[in-house]
């Protein structure tokens, strides 16, 4: 098995999901437009949230301060 193939399995069977993330971005009434606009997070950073790829615990931070809440309002482990 190549190392690839290894790992795709293994990162397939644990997730983060940011779908917390979207459900904050509605009650506190922030758009993406807003957090790239405004708040000064990339748009890499957005393209990545959308498709559930990684991202710094330091965009963790910034995004907790800029929507003043805890980190599981914005990330959730699936096992």
């Amino acid at each position: 098995m190549t190392i690839v193939k290894y790992m795709t399995l293994f990162y397939n069977q644990f997730m983060i999901s940011y779908a917390p993330l979207w459900d904050t971005l509605k009650r506190k009434g922030i758009s993406t437009y807003a957090l790239i606009h405004k708040h000064g997070i990339s748009s890499a950073t957005i393209d990545r949230l959308k498709k559930g790829a990684g991202i710094s615990t330091a965009k963790l931070d910034d995004l907790c301060a800029i929507l003043d809440c805890r980190v599981e309002e914005i990330i959730v482990y699936i096992k």
